[in-house]
């Protein structure tokens, strides 16, 4: 026990670090023979009497603290030992890096605000008095700092009674998002999902919606997005049949070869959102030129295009170039042999969708050249190629014919190969000045319970056949919609 005989300090108990009070009061006075000086016992525990300044404190730990953080403003609670080897320190103050971001206070631990999300700190701790402040200490371990995510952004498509939610993610605020909330407004339900695209169902056709959404980690909830634009589901409409054919190339002059088909493409049983406004453009046949054809066209509806027909070329032209499905061929002196027509594309389509057909063969008499195909030619010098057999207008039709060469003779015209617009892109023959290439088409074939309301600019006309409605348009660029 403590020797309580006075001191040379005069009435002050002395001994040993042993023979410390057990239960001493802030204030006490005791002169420690092991260290050979007075102590006074404070609330951070005995400390030297003599007033000096503190030491560092030590043993400095880090607290990651992110729950409920807004992003980019993280905390952590910093713990460190008071260090008994200075004198008694009033205040402490901890500072991170990076950042220098401090907090002060009068013990441990102090809490640190204001850290960037998904940033690893180290801390140090100084400790201060009258006397002055301590050196730093040595620094923590790094810790990273986690808040809750940042508020994502997000887009919508309408589709059937629902909308297809694309949500592009903000930071995660270092901590990994486990999910995602989507709230529509008006509302319906709020629905949540940990994928960034998302179908949200439940809507009414025929109402106007917008959508926010949230993103949660382990600290909580971001604030919402922005909402998206305003989107109005609608119900598709199903079976519908396309026929899609480009302008035929135009056929060359002065002993030219015919010009190449158009692009053909077509399917059966796709669907598509009523409502929306779908592209329709009919391309028109190519002309003629300074003795050459010029190229069709393309056609279009919806996502689908077909790809112009090639043009035919006089003799001093050189041979034509390849289109849709046929390039023309290029005339010859009489006299010399004559050209055939270009080989066919199929304008970046594979059958059945676009033919690769040889070109036609040479004319019987020199001076023209066979067409471009949707078939070959048949090497007669005015025969068109026979093109591709089509019912979707509900009797069998032929689309996409390639044009006919013809014999030219110097300067006797012979009859010019027929444009066959009707048809919708066969290739244009040449007479003595060339014949343009016939125009494409666009035929919609759909159930008779809907109806197709076409734009201006759109030349159409729509029967109904065999249980359904058919819409041909013939020209012209617009957009169709479906009701």
């Amino acid at each position: 026990m403590a020797d309580l005989r006075a001191s040379s300090l005069g009435g002050v108990p002395k001994g040993t670090t042993a023979n410390r009070p057990s239960s001493p009061s802030v204030g006490d006075v005791f002169y420690n023979g092991t260290l050979g000086y007075a102590e006074v016992y404070s609330p951070f525990g005995w400390f030297p009497l003599n007033p000096i300044a503190p030491a560092a404190p030590t043993s400095v730990v880090a607290t990651n603290q992110g729950s409920g953080r807004a992003y980019n403003n993280g905390q952590a609670s910093v713990a460190f030992n008071v260090n008994g080897a200075g004198g008694v320190p009033t205040s402490f103050t901890v500072t991170s890096s990076p950042g220098s971001f401090t907090a002060s206070g009068s013990s441990s631990p102090l809490t640190v605000t204001g850290l960037q999300s998904n940033t690893s700190y180290t801390y140090t701790a100084t400790a201060t008095n009258a006397l002055g402040t301590s050196s730093a200490s040595s620094a923590s371990a790094g810790v990273t700092a986690t808040t809750v995510p940042q508020a994502p952004s997000i887009s919508a498509t309408a589709g059937n009674a629902q909308a297809t939610i694309t949500i592009t993610p903000g930071a995660n605020g270092g901590s990994t998002v486990t999910e995602y909330t989507i709230v529509s407004s008006p509302a319906t339900t709020t629905q949540t999902t940990s994928n960034t695209t998302y179908t949200f169902t439940g809507l009414t056709n025929g109402t106007a919606y917008t959508f926010t959404a949230t993103a949660t980690n382990a600290n909580g909830t971001s604030p919402a997005s922005s909402a998206t634009g305003s989107i109005t589901p609608n119900a598709f409409i199903n079976d519908i049949d396309y026929l899609v054919v480009a302008g035929a190339g135009g056929g060359g002059s002065t002993y030219g070869g015919g010009g190449g088909a158009g692009g053909y493409r077509t399917a059966n049983g796709i669907s598509l959102v009523m409502g929306n406004n779908y592209t329709v453009t009919v391309g028109a046949g190519g002309g003629n030129s300074d003795g050459s054809g010029i190229a069709g066209n393309n056609s279009q509806f919806a996502t689908i295009s077909s790809t112009g027909g090639g043009r035919g070329t006089g003799i001093w032209a050189g041979p034509g170039g390849n289109g849709g499905s046929g390039g023309g061929g290029f005339g010859a002196y009489d006299g010399h042999a004559s050209g055939s027509g270009g080989s066919g594309n199929a304008g970046g389509y594979t059958p059945p969708e676009g033919y690769n057909g040889a070109g036609g063969n040479s004319a019987q008499r020199s001076g023209g050249a066979g067409g471009g195909a949707g078939g070959a030619a048949t090497g007669n010098y005015n025969a068109f190629g026979p093109g591709v057999s089509n019912s979707i207008t509900g009797s069998a039709v032929t689309y996409a014919r390639g044009g006919s060469g013809n014999q030219g003779q110097y300067s006797v015209p012979q009859a010019a190969g027929a444009a066959n617009t009707g048809n919708g892109g066969s290739g244009g023959g040449e007479g003595y000045t060339g014949t343009s290439g016939g125009s494409g088409i666009v035929v919609i074939r759909y159930p008779t319970a809907n109806t197709a309301t076409l734009s201006a600019g759109l030349t159409s006309s729509t029967a109904t056949v065999a249980g359904k409605k058919v819409t041909t348009i013939t020209a012209g660029t617009g957009t169709v919609t479906f009701s």
